[in-house]
């Protein structure tokens, strides 16, 4: 029975699955990606990243660990000269599994295993990501770029504002002087409405006079 236990056998015996992985570690080793199934990729991490952690320290002892497990010494080779110059400054974490769906044949679940600093890829988004600038959404104390930028934008208002000033002002001039003209005009019509109504009531005033005379009489 198998109570509790979750090593992964991948329907091997030990001699064949030791030989299969240390196979699958040396290609990873080498051409930093392999394509291969879910099952078989979870095994080799847990099998390839201890012997990652070894190579950050260069001596003789951890080469011949290392070429215990992988039996091969130009993997070994590239693993402490090359890879373990790339991987110094992680703590681990060393390989990525990216889900690439089922085999025609068996619908097994495929995948591809890579080593994390080798995806240039997604060394350039992150680099991108991180180099943008949050923004936040609550009120703080300006910062200095936005005090240096604060004095342009009152000259640039007041730029603006001069020449609508100046043109405020002249439309008041034209008002003032169209209403001086209608006012001119409307005196003019005055002074000839108080002549025509004069001329108008003279003859009027000199027939009431003939009529009272003509009453007396």
């Amino acid at each position: 029975m198998r109570h509790g236990k979750k090593f992964n056998h991948l329907s091997r015996t030990t001699p064949h699955r030791k030989a299969m992985l240390s196979n699958m570690a040396s290609s990873l080793i080498s051409s930093k990606r392999i394509t291969t199934t879910v099952a078989k990729a979870k095994a080799l991490r847990k099998f390839v990243e201890p012997i990652l952690t070894r190579a950050k320290e260069d001596t003789t002892h951890s080469r011949r660990v290392a070429f215990s497990y992988l039996n091969d010494k130009e993997s070994v080779k590239i693993l402490f000269d090359e890879v373990a110059a790339k991987i110094g400054d992680r703590p681990g974490g060393y390989t990525r599994i990216l889900k690439t769906g089922n085999r025609l044949g068996d619908n097994a679940d495929m995948c591809i295993i890579e080593l994390v600093d080798y995806n240039e890829l997604m060394l350039e988004e992150k680099g991108e990501a991180k180099s943008k600038t949050r923004r936040s959404r609550r009120g703080g104390k300006p910062s200095a770029a936005k005090k240096e930028e604060t004095p342009k934008a009152e000259k640039t208002e007041e730029v603006v504002e001069e020449p609508k000033a100046e043109a405020v002002e002249e439309v008041v001039e034209e008002v003032e002087e169209v209403k001086a003209e209608t006012t001119e005009e409307v005196t003019d019509d005055a002074e000839t409405a108080e002549e025509a109504t004069d001329e108008v009531e003279a003859p009027k005033a000199e027939d009431d006079k003939e009529d009272e005379e003509k009453k007396d009489n």
